[in-house]
């Protein structure tokens, strides 16, 4: 069976709000892999231009779970619109997509 791989993204203005959901996330087994880094932002939010330092969170996991993984996002972000969203992984290195099947629900 051909499956079908994803990366996902979301944004926190806290580091540790990050952290807490990428440990959620990893215990539901619904992700493999979480990267986190600080970024600088500039967005259009409620008429203004806003800037902002941020953490962006990169996941990977199966397209199957993208429901899940938004849902668990959503109840635990702080954010009015947090910004959720996949692009498929169109082919990647065998292993590394068989690791995610391992290591994902």
């Amino acid at each position: 069976m051909n499956k079908q791989y994803c990366m996902i993204t979301t944004t926190f203005d806290n580091k540790q709000e990050a952290e807490n959901v990428i440990n959620i996330l990893l215990e539901k087994r619904l992700v493999s892999c979480c990267q986190l880094s600080n970024i600088s932002s500039k967005y259009h939010w409620k008429g203004n231009i806003e800037i902002a330092d941020e953490y962006i969170v990169h996941m990977k996991s199966k397209k199957v779970l993208y429901k899940e993984i938004e849902s668990e996002i959503l109840k635990l972000h702080s954010y009015e619109v947090p910004q959720i969203v996949m692009y498929d992984i169109q082919d990647g290195y065998k292993q590394y997509l068989e690791w995610i099947d391992n290591e994902t629900k």
